[in-house]
């Protein structure tokens, strides 16, 4: 029970970082900073792939955010 628990919470924090890092990549991408967006798409994509490793998303999940997020970052002029 405690067990779970504890995963529980670890999941939650993980997806919530992952929420924040996606908020701000869409500034980056809003205010059209390319150089700050692409140090974001960075970081978030790395928090996805270590998110998919632990099993708190899924590997096709991870796969598709990253991907929509990178045709983002690539249309900021």
């Amino acid at each position: 029970m405690r067990s779970s628990i504890r995963k529980q919470a670890n999941n939650r924090a993980i997806k919530s970082r992952l929420k924040s890092l996606e908020k701000k990549f869409a500034e980056a991408v809003k205010t059209g900073q390319k150089d700050e967006a692409t140090k974001a798409l960075r970081a978030v994509s790395s928090a996805f792939d270590k998110a998919a490793k632990t099993g708190v998303v899924h590997k096709g999940t991870a796969s598709r955010k990253k991907s929509r997020l990178a045709i983002r970052a690539g249309a900021v002029k």
